[in-house]
């Protein structure tokens, strides 16, 4: 990022990194996520969240290397370093498909219901546009400012689905890749379209939080004998106090519930 897109994320709480996802390396995502649809069928997503109106996928990064170097892209990791400082994790890695003409409209919400503390912002997600997301097919919408408002939609507002005077809703061409401070309010919209609207999220959080899906349970031994140094630390493989602040939470065969 340069200086005046650290400044957006800053002030806004989001910033919008058009072209970041090389062709090549865009498909291969597209064409693994589609495998993963197919193959996981009607269960796509139910170890962790399903969800009316959309596919989801969840624990990606044990389905497939193309994640696996996802997660570690250098440009997505200085973006969460400028959010969440020097020390962080991946939290999650997740697909979610907006079907044709759903009404999956999300309420506003901050991801993890987090709310900034003493130590600033500690969650920061990725929204990775695997189609181009417009108008009509379920871009997402948010609200710029409010990753400091220490407080959420669902406290602070009588119906978090209904439009805010303040929302700003985020478009771009596939390849494209948001940059969001998970505190912000923000929330997908309906597809109103004969396609569906793919993404994917890689969610990361501040070293001192747990993780939304607890990595070295849901990794199998195998993928994790694989993995390099760099991507043990991302994900806090070896690491004694995210398991002491992971235990602390109420898992479900790895996903916070």
């Amino acid at each position: 990022m340069d200086a005046n897109q650290k400044r957006q994320l800053d002030r806004d709480g989001f910033v919008v990194l058009p072209g970041l996802l090389a062709p090549g390396f865009l498909r291969r995502l597209v064409e693994r996520i589609e495998e993963i649809y197919r193959s996981e069928g009607e269960a796509a997503g139910s170890e962790f969240k399903q969800e009316p109106g959309a596919r989801r996928l969840a624990n990606l990064v044990d389905k497939g290397e193309v994640f696996q170097a996802a997660i570690a892209m250098p440009e997505i990791l200085e973006a969460m370093e400028f959010v969440l400082g020097p020390r962080f994790k991946l939290s999650s890695l997740n697909a979610r498909s907006a079907l044709p003409r759903s009404d999956c409209r999300q309420p506003l919400h901050a991801d993890t219901g987090a709310v900034i503390d003493e130590k600033g912002s500690w969650v920061c997600n990725s929204i990775w546009m695997l189609d181009d997301f417009t108008p009509e097919n379920g871009a997402f919408r948010v609200v710029p400012g409010s990753h400091l408002f220490g407080k959420l939609p669902g406290d602070a507002l009588d119906d978090p689905y209904a439009p805010h005077p303040d929302e700003v809703l985020v478009t771009g061409a596939a390849g494209t890749v948001v940059i969001l401070n998970a505190h912000a309010w923000h929330g997908g919209t309906a597809n109103r379209t004969s396609r569906a609207r793919r993404a994917l999220h890689a969610f990361y959080t501040r070293w001192d939080k747990p993780q939304q899906q607890y990595q070295k349970e849901l990794l199998r031994p195998e993928t994790q004998a694989r993995l390099s140094p760099t991507l043990r630390r991302l994900l806090a493989l070896d690491d004694p106090l995210n398991d002491e602040v992971s235990s602390k939470m109420g898992y479900r065969s790895g996903f916070m519930k």
